[in-house]
């Protein structure tokens, strides 16, 4: 997965287009990074599964384009763009999609 810099402080961003499709692989740009936790949008291209992976923190998911299904802890959930879920916690999850999608994940580590 390649991951581009940060973006630049004070200034708007059209988050739709600030990343990118790569066929073949992943995108990921952090959009902000702190010890608190970090942002970033991510491009996944269809029909690449993710492995199923366990979450050490809690996580907010929110589409911005396409309508993967996101599995958490064996529960399906069918996701749209502007749609946003929690994966809480300790959570098994892992996304499909049968075309490509964009989301903003945002990792908080714990207090």
């Amino acid at each position: 997965m390649i991951n581009s810099v940060d973006l630049e402080n004070s200034k708007a961003h059209v988050i739709v287009i600030i990343i990118e499709y790569i066929p073949g692989t992943g995108n990921k740009k952090t959009i902000i990074k702190r010890t608190t936790g970090t942002t970033t949008v991510l491009s996944v291209i269809a029909a690449e599964d993710s492995a199923e992976r366990k979450s050490h923190t809690d996580y907010y998911i929110q589409i911005i384009t396409g309508m993967p299904e996101l599995t958490i802890n064996s529960v399906l959930y069918p996701l749209k763009p502007g749609d946003g879920i929690i994966i809480p916690v300790n959570s098994l999850f892992y996304f499909n999609a049968s075309t490509h999608f964009k989301m903003i994940l945002t990792i908080l580590k714990p207090a």
